[in-house]
């Protein structure tokens, strides 16, 4: 864009967005670098690139849009083919008449906007935007391709079943139409954010379910004929075996394009109508996962900070399978990892790779145990230990030794909920006292869906509702820990009761795909060993009288949290009720 940094810095001093000084030393810089004036600003964050945008439009006398969140319906998004928009970074939003209004982030490319108006015969209206702007807006693209897959499918699958798929096995494996199937299921499941792909055989089809957000959801059926390649196009993916169709397989496979970069761990199970089939997503192109964007705040965070940055100890988090316990230990690792400490770990598997992390995947066919995998890693001077899971006592003794003796040592374990722990530990023959001296914090956490935003709806709770959680939770305990929370001050009023605090429940909109949910979010409890609780564990007491003093220390429990984040709007009562009751 033609704005000289003299223009810009006018503008800004006219404007008084920020102060003169800055200004002058910004423009400075940019005559001596070479660089423009707004680039600066935007690196130094004195402006968002919000801010930025909006001043270039005035100062060109163009229009501004902010399409934070439009829908843009597919007719009009793909009067600009999808190549020319990733390229050009430019997307048609509004169509008047024979008026086509089109976003960018460069209003000089006359070339590309002749190109548009010659392809649609309408008149161009350039409006600027932000690069975040554009980004969505892309996204959308895949959404609309997403009413073309079931013609794809349908159209390959025909394909597929009119050959015989037991004949040569290999050759279906490379043969197009399946690779299409394939790709198409597997973009598919990307672009729905699933975390699970499960393809299950039945007698006369072929069943594809895909969980996002922690619910399966059924994605497509196909024909019981195109199973055999499905199967067979996997294995050759994940490296796996062909004409093993008797045993259990495991592998993975990598898919990278500009936009996402995902591993796919792969299971195969034989089912009595096949092989069964379930891949694992895992995405190691998202970055910056913190504690705070995973739900935990306030004094549960303070402890965990605290907690984690002892040089010796014992860390464990606890919770059902798929309750998010491998993500919490992994933005612990994260936290923890700077060039002055050696991190290993033991997994099985290794689920995601970190860069200086020395990662070792455990293979009990060869010996290779989480006791004996970390039996030698002690000897390879770490400072902190990550075990993916503490599932007998010859792994537990040596994780509580390796703590002892100035590790740090991070690890999970299935239990209910952070009281559990200490005595599910002394029935796998810890000694008390090694538990008492050990163990720093326990965090036991479950995964709840996160309310969309933009479509829920806020009610409040009637007398026959309120009598019906009082079933289940103490509604006067709830109340009291409500009252005591800052960010709940002008919502909670103890004297007004239950019936005058605004909850919010799921409605559906295109943003979540009609679901009403949108990503997770964890509900925590954090048990910080303080010596009451030592004192406890060596006289080897019950989760019950471990719990009820972790509560008098001032422990928020699971229901707790999610009672309250459930008040803030951030997720519903159905969630918190699906997920502790289950």
């Amino acid at each position: 864009m033609r704005i000289g940094n003299t223009q810009l810095k006018e503008f800004l001093i006219d404007a008084g967005l920020i102060g003169k000084d800055v200004i002058e030393s910004a423009y400075q810089e940019s005559i001596q670098s070479g660089k423009q004036m707004g680039d600066l600003l935007l690196e130094k964050k004195l402006l968002s690139e919000m801010e930025i945008q909006k001043m270039y439009a005035y100062i060109l006398g163009i229009p501004f849009v902010d399409l934070h969140k439009s829908v843009i319906p597919p007719e009009v998004l793909q009067l600009v083919p999808e190549p020319i928009a990733k390229k050009y970074r430019i997307v048609a939003f509004e169509k008047t008449g024979t008026n086509l209004k089109v976003a960018m982030l460069n209003p000089d490319d006359l070339q590309t906007i002749d190109f548009i108006k010659k392809k649609t015969g309408v008149k161009i209206i350039p409006c600027l935007t932000t690069q975040e702007n554009i980004q969505e807006i892309l996204k959308q693209y895949e959404k609309s391709l997403k009413a073309d897959f079931g013609e794809l499918i349908s159209g390959e699958v025909e394909k597929l079943t009119a050959e015989d798929p037991e004949e040569n096995l290999e050759k279906v494996a490379q043969g197009m139409p399946v690779i299409r199937v394939v790709d198409t299921l597997l973009k598919h499941a990307i672009l729905q954010s699933a975390s699970d792909i499960h393809i299950e055989p039945s007698e006369k089809e072929v069943h594809v379910r895909y969980r996002i957000d922690g619910i399966l959801h059924d994605a497509m059926t196909l024909p019981r004929d195109v199973a055999s390649g499905l199967v067979a196009r996997i294995k050759v993916l994940s490296n796996l075996k062909l004409d093993e169709h008797r045993l259990p397989q495991d592998g993975r496979f990598k898919l990278q394009s500009e936009e996402y970069k995902i591993s796919f761990r792969v299971s195969i199970l034989p089912v009595f109508d096949g092989e069964k089939i379930v891949m694992r997503l895992l995405d190691e192109g998202s970055h910056g996962l913190t504690l705070e964007k995973m739900g935990f705040a306030g004094e549960p965070l303070e402890i965990i900070h605290r907690e984690i940055r002892k040089p010796n100890g014992m860390v464990l988090v606890t919770g059902p399978t798929g309750s998010g316990k491998t993500t919490t230990l992994y933005t612990t690792l994260d936290i923890l990892n700077t060039p002055e400490v050696n991190i290993s770990t033991v997994e099985d598997p290794v689920e995601y790779r970190m860069a200086r992390v020395n990662q070792t995947q455990v293979s009990p066919k060869i010996g290779m145990t989480f006791a004996a995998a970390l039996r030698s890693l002690l000897r390879q001077d770490p400072d902190i230990i990550m075990v993916g899971e503490i599932r007998d006592e010859e792994t537990l003794e040596i994780a509580l030794h390796a703590a002892m003796t100035g590790h740090l040592v991070l690890s999970t374990l299935h239990t209910n909920s952070a009281a559990a722990t200490l005595p599910r530990m002394l029935d796998m023959g810890a000694e008390p006292f090694l538990i008492a001296s050990t163990v720093n914090v326990i965090i036991a956490q479950r995964l709840t869906r996160r309310l969309c935003q933009e479509c829920r709806e806020e009610y409040h709770l009637d007398a026959k509702e309120i009598e019906t959680l009082g079933k289940t939770f103490d509604m006067k305990e709830l109340m009291e820990f409500l009252v005591k929370q800052e960010t709940l001050q002008e919502k909670v009023n103890i004297k007004k009761g239950w019936e005058s605090i605004g909850f919010y429940r799921a409605k559906g909109c295109d943003q979540c795909g009609g679901e009403g949910y949108h990503g997770r979010m964890g509900i925590y409890e954090v048990l910080e060993m303080n010596d009451e609780i030592k004192k406890l564990v060596t006289q080897s007491a019950t989760t019950e009288a471990i719990d009820t003093q972790a509560k008098k220390s001032g422990m928020a429990t699971m229901v707790q949290d999610g009672f309250m984040k459930a008040a803030q709007g951030i997720t519903s009562l159905e969630e918190i009720l699906r997920v502790t009751k289950e």
